[in-house]
């Protein structure tokens, strides 16, 4: 379904989406974590727009309008992550963003996908909504972080339809990528600071995230997402948001050995599950 190039692309940047992921999980400064990753995209950002071709005319309002959801997605995942487990929030979050991405592709945009590839989406959503949803006694217990995790999805699903569109338009995938970054840096640092004013500010922890921390967060964070804007630029938007989801076996992983969370034969099933989901996006 995708050419090989894409593929490893998109596979690289599910890896380095779960691992700073699982650093913003483990930090108990994500607030500081978040604001000082935001200063180094911005820093990269403002060295780089000087050296690549900035997006064309029609990319910019595609642009911003992803800045901004990409702010949103930013403050739901610290609000699911100071609430819920790391391998719960973190599938179900990821899980609503290729099933929403399938359909408004298909019915808005004119990108229907073929059967298998249609089949491989609907395996690892149905995945994907398992890893979320299991126990569900547990997820009774803490809708406040079942509702945060399901914005940010939907933040996550606008964000990747909007970037789908931009980027093609941009005339050059990396440099939209770099605007992006540096404006969605500077987004984040004046949300953040208005957070901190606000009665929902954090109260701060005893130890602050690390500058070192900090630029590891960013660097993947920034690797990642500028991957899957060079594959969205040539591959199909519904595969491709499907496939960056195989993040969340990743995940699971990341969450049963670093931070002890229960994994039941049901959830190495549904991960299993997702692993064959990409085999049938993969299939030419």
């Amino acid at each position: 379904m995708q050419s090989a190039q894409v593929f490893v692309a998109v596979m690289a940047a599910a890896a380095l989406h779960a691992s700073w992921n699982a650093i913003a999980k483990g930090v108990p400064d994500r607030f500081g974590l978040f604001i000082k990753s935001s200063i180094i995209s911005v820093v990269i950002g403002a060295v780089l727009v000087f050296v690549v071709s900035p997006p064309a005319g029609p990319s910019w309002p595609w642009l911003l309008g992803s800045v901004g959801m990409h702010v949103l997605y930013n403050l739901g995942l610290m609000a699911a992550y100071q609430l819920g487990d790391f391998n719960q929030t973190y599938p179900l979050a990821r899980g609503l963003g290729p099933v929403v991405v399938a359909l408004v592709a298909a019915t808005v945009l004119g990108e229907p996908l073929p059967p298998l590839a249609t089949a491989g989406v609907v395996v690892i959503a149905a995945a994907i909504g398992v890893l979320g949803l299991t126990p569900w006694k547990r997820i009774r217990h803490n809708r406040s972080a079942l509702t945060a995790a399901v914005l940010t999805g939907l933040a996550i699903a606008t964000y990747t339809l909007l970037d789908g569109v931009g980027v093609r338009r941009s005339g050059s995938a990396l440099g939209y990528a770099v605007w992006l970054l540096a404006l969605h840096g500077l987004a984040t640092m004046a949300a953040m600071a208005l957070v901190k004013r606000s009665r929902w500010a954090p109260v701060p922890p005893e130890k602050a995230a690390s500058w070192k921390l900090s630029v590891v967060a960013g660097v993947m964070s920034m690797s990642a997402y500028s991957l899957v804007l060079w594959a969205q630029s040539r591959g199909v938007l519904a595969a491709i948001a499907a496939l960056r989801e195989s993040s969340v076996v990743i995940a699971a992983i990341i969450g049963a050995i670093f931070f002890r969370e229960p994994l039941s034969r049901l959830r190495i099933t549904a991960s299993l599950a997702v692993a064959a989901g990409v085999v049938l996006l993969a299939l030419p």
